[in-house]
């Protein structure tokens, strides 16, 4: 029987947490598409269900007291269309929703349902994380990152520190109505993340500056969805002016520094190898 559940088990964040929860002696429950698929750590119970199927959630919830919520798939319209009946769903076994959120688009309506469903909650913020440059891999190996704004400020925080809090607020008390934003330590460019890694993987990486419409284009036929690419748009150019906000939550909740951009590259070097 799984003590907390886990949804999203497989990807940057959610791997770290299961593992550490399992690590810990603890009864911890991801919940996949399909289990088959799956390798997961030995003390790990995995049960099938999918977060756009509600009904399905119903064998995966019971027994769980704790539910640690990443929604996989943030397409707007797929969010939207289930999140409410998905949560409900949730609140009926849980006892509490801790949810892995970016605050914007279709997060919100996911926050929304949540704070109506009539459990205890937890929202978890990260700032830009820095597995977003794992996108860049191609560019890096040729030298050159082709993307828009590399002046955008961010405090890219490591998902090994978004995972410890998120473990934290699941085994711990006091976080009941909390939302924590949770940064890397520092701001940097996105101009200076690829110098980084260029710095971890032992070749000169530079930044070149499309023109906005081309970036535009480039960015939709790489990710398909207009809504997901205006976003981060929108978003890049609003840190040019106003840096991404570094925050103490790493410290105060972990009572430790957040792990560095670099120390970040210097680990997933081979990834961009």
């Amino acid at each position: 029987m799984g003590e907390f559940l886990v949804t999203g088990p497989t990807g940057d964040v959610g791997r770290h947490v299961v593992s550490q929860l399992a690590e810990a002696g603890l009864g911890v429950r991801a919940l996949v598409r399909d289990p088959s698929r799956v390798r997961l750590p030995p003390r790990v119970e995995v049960a099938g269900g999918d977060l756009a199927a509600p009904a399905t959630l119903e064998p995966a919830l019971r027994g769980v007291e704790t539910v640690l919520l990443i929604w996989p798939d943030r397409a707007a319209a797929a969010v939207e269309a289930v999140a409410e009946t998905a949560v409900e769903t949730i609140a009926k076994h849980a006892r509490r929703i801790v949810h892995l959120s970016g605050g914007l688009g279709p997060d919100r309506e996911i926050e929304r349902a949540i704070r109506w469903a009539g459990v205890p909650w937890t929202f978890l913020r990260p700032t830009g994380c820095a597995t977003d440059a794992l996108e860049w891999a191609g560019e890096v190996r040729r030298g050159v990152v082709r993307r828009p704004y590399g002046t955008a400020a961010l405090s890219p925080v490591h998902e090994r520190d978004v995972a410890a809090v998120a473990v934290h607020v699941l085994t711990s008390a006091g976080h009941g109505g909390a939302t924590y934003t949770i940064s890397g330590p520092e701001i940097l460019t996105r101009a200076q993340q690829a110098r980084i890694i260029g710095e971890a993987v032992g070749r000169e990486v530079r930044w070149e500056e499309p023109p906005a419409r081309t970036a535009r284009e480039e960015l939709l036929a790489a990710w398909g969805d207009p809504v997901a690419v205006d976003g981060a748009l929108a978003r890049w150019a609003s840190f040019v002016a106003t840096p991404e906000p570094v925050t103490d939550t790493v410290w105060r909740l972990l009572g430790r520094r957040a792990l560095t951009f670099r120390r970040w590259a210097g680990e997933h070097a081979a990834d961009f190898g």
